[in-house]
């Protein structure tokens, strides 16, 4: 039967919509041709599987056999209709003829920059599953990190010895650059104090809750609002207050056994500390409150069933040293307003020694006054 005549597709433009319409116009009458053709071709198809073999190296009568397998091929019948339709469709695409497809649903195009072969199964792309996206983990950046976060190791943990200790602490991140460069740092040797007539520091300290932590560095409290300090004219409010081991402050190059740092902040920002120097004696009924409700673990803050009152903690005679030093811990921020109490007040050896189970020295070295202005309440 001979191969049925198609129509061509004479539009303007030849693009993969119009071929897409010719095939569909045609899809027809090639199904009909092709129900035909298939007897024909099975048999034909029997018979060359009956007669295949191995086909020999290539030899100068390869030339000669060509017309002959022409002239074969010619004898299994018509063409089929999707091949012709197949080819056409490269044609216009401007290909080259590919290898035939195991599919007859499939449609494969080589294109003549020979690229890879894209097999598309109109069928199978609509009903398959979207293909889930998998990115490529950065550098440094761990297989279960999300996006556009690290999973780089932290910076070193700085400490008050070894590698992490106060000389290197400068080094250690760009923010702690003023712990070696800073030139108002503290703690200091108070020494030679200029005896004015200071404003008495007004504290306002009341019962408050409060809580503890262990925070790897120190013992800190966490204390509940309503406590303040008002000093030269500025009101700050307390937010905390830790222990140091032994005391950081030197008075005369004395230190004593451990000072209490009281940590105030006013509605700027700035930072006001109160230094209680905490000398050997009797028992002080605020630190042990604290060591009562110490954390078993480091990093886990206790809420305290009672409450604290800080006024406890004062000396009595509320003279005291001032100047304008840094925080003792990095980042070492500077512009702190400190209060050195004059007077120490006693801690029970005992209590001494609960502290130093846990940190035995955690005191920053003593940092140069630079020239720096002490004053000393008469």
């Amino acid at each position: 039967m001979p191969a049925p005549i198609l129509k061509p597709c004479r539009t303007a433009t030849a693009a993969l919509l119009v071929l897409s319409l010719a095939l569909a116009c045609h899809v027809a009458a090639a199904s009909e041709h092709a129900a035909a053709a298939k007897p024909k071709a099975a048999a034909s198809a029997a018979a060359g599987a009956s007669a295949a073999t191995v086909e020999p190296a290539a030899s100068a009568n390869d030339k000669k056999a060509k017309p002959e397998r022409k002239a074969a091929s010619e004898t299994h019948g018509p063409q089929d209709p999707m091949d012709m339709l197949r080819e056409r469709l490269a044609q216009k695409l401007g290909a080259a003829k590919a290898t035939e497809s195991a599919n007859p649903n499939v449609l494969r195009v080589v294109t003549k920059a020979s690229a890879p072969v894209v097999e598309h199964d109109a069928a199978a792309a609509a009903t398959a599953a979207p293909r889930p996206v998998h990115r490529k983990a950065a550098a440094g950046e761990s297989a279960h990190s999300a996006p556009g976060t690290s999973g780089a190791a932290h910076a070193a943990h700085w400490d008050y010895t070894g590698s992490g200790g106060p000389e290197v602490w400068g080094q250690m991140k760009p923010e702690f650059a003023k712990c070696s460069s800073g030139s108002r740092q503290s703690p200091i040797d108070i020494r030679d104090g200029i005896r004015v007539e200071l404003d008495a520091v007004q504290f306002d300290y009341k019962p408050s809750a409060f809580r503890v932590i262990d925070n790897g560095h120190t013992v800190q409290v966490n204390v509940g609002p309503g406590n303040s300090i008002e000093v030269m004219g500025r009101r700050y409010d307390l937010v905390q207050f830790h222990f140091h081991r032994p005391s950081e402050e030197r008075i005369n190059g004395r230190q004593f056994d451990m000072v209490a740092h009281l940590v105030h902040k006013d509605i700027d920002g700035r930072l006001a500390v109160v230094a209680v120097l905490l000398d050997r004696g009797s028992v002080q009924p605020i630190v042990q409150s604290v060591w009562n409700n110490l954390p078993l673990e480091k990093g886990d803050e206790v809420a305290a069933r009672g409450t604290l009152n800080l006024a406890e903690l004062l000396p009595a005679e509320r003279s005291y040293f001032t100047y304008m030093g840094s925080l003792t811990t990095p980042p070492c921020s500077e512009g702190v307003l400190w209060m050195v109490m004059k007077t120490p007040v006693p801690i029970s050896g005992e209590q001494i020694n609960i502290f130093s189970r846990l940190y035995p020295m955690n005191a920053r070295p003593i940092q140069s006054a630079s020239g720096r202005l002490i004053k000393e309440s008469n």
